[in-house]
């Protein structure tokens, strides 16, 4: 049974989610993320302006008069959501935390797939894959992603890119649209990422809180709980060396990433939770759309 109050933030999700997916997103969604190909539609009379390329000349000479062949788009495309459930989300020095952000960005791209008459799907990781939901694309099955993400509970602490990525270089058996939403605190997993992106569109998304950083310029001794690894540690920020050291750490993760997004030539979206997600997901689909 799900908790009241899960219901009825799972509600406003749908409804928030929902009015951007219609009023701005099903379309940007659209123009950039394009079918298989084009495939032969129907033909039909000739029409002042039409390119005289598409002229079918065997039903011309058959009826006498110009006629043109219409091809249509062969849409139907699938959207793998790979989503980081691991503890490391779960921090946020305000709300919303990083999975909040996560999730509602998560359901922007599953609502505007189904709006689009496309599959999603889901795969929930923490250091193994716990939740499975192949794709599908009828809304009903939007929503069910949807509560799988606000509801599942993470039977790990731990992160383990490299087996999300695997994971995702057998499943699918066609090509897809892969959105990684993840703050990338990992390593060694730079292999499994190259493959992916051969196989398909992946789209990462990194998720940034500031304090993780700002906390650095506090001073003082601080008491610090690792919520992957586990245990408590005391730090002494009054220390410039320590400062810098914490800073090397906090910062090598996000760094590796962008080095290895930029290395392959892909797309990639960074939202710091302090800072409203609307913009950095525009910036996107205006660089996209540069590109076709």
């Amino acid at each position: 049974m799900i908790p009241k109050e899960l219901i009825k933030k799972i509600k406003r999700l749908d409804i928030k989610t929902k009015l951007l997916v219609d009023e701005m997103f099903s379309g940007e969604y659209h123009s950039i993320f394009k079918g298989r190909g084009i495939e032969f539609s129907e033909v039909r009379e000739y029409a002042y302006g039409d390119d005289v390329r598409i002229i079918d000349w065997n039903v011309t000479a058959r009826f006498g008069k110009p006629f043109v062949k219409v091809y249509e788009e062969e849409r139907e495309l699938t959207v793998l959501i790979l989503f980081d459930i691991s503890s490391s989300t779960l921090f946020g020095s305000q709300m919303p935390t990083k999975r909040d952000c996560m999730i509602e960005i998560a359901a922007l791209f599953a609502f505007s797939a189904v709006e689009n008459n496309d599959q999603v799907g889901a795969v929930l990781f923490s250091d193994s894959i716990e939740n499975y939901i192949p794709p599908k694309k009828d809304r009903t099955h939007a929503l069910r992603v949807l509560r799988e993400l606000v509801y599942y509970k993470s039977s790990s602490l731990k992160t383990n890119l490299k087996t999300a990525f695997d994971f995702a270089n057998t499943v699918p058996k066609r090509k897809s649209i892969v959105i990684v939403l993840s703050d990338f605190f990992d390593s060694d997993y730079e292999k499994s990422f190259r493959l992916m992106t051969k196989r398909h569109d992946v789209i990462p998304i990194m998720f940034t809180d500031p304090f993780e950083l700002n906390i650095a310029e506090t001073g003082g001794i601080i008491s610090m709980h690792d919520i992957e690894g586990g245990g408590h540690y005391h730090i002494d920020l009054s220390d410039s060396k320590t400062r810098e050291e914490y800073k090397r750490r906090i910062l090598a993760g996000r760094l590796r990433a962008k080095k290895l997004f930029i290395s392959q030539g892909i797309d990639y979206i960074e939202v710091s939770i302090d800072k409203p997600y609307i913009n950095p997901l525009f910036e996107f689909f205006q660089r996209r759309a540069r590109r076709l």
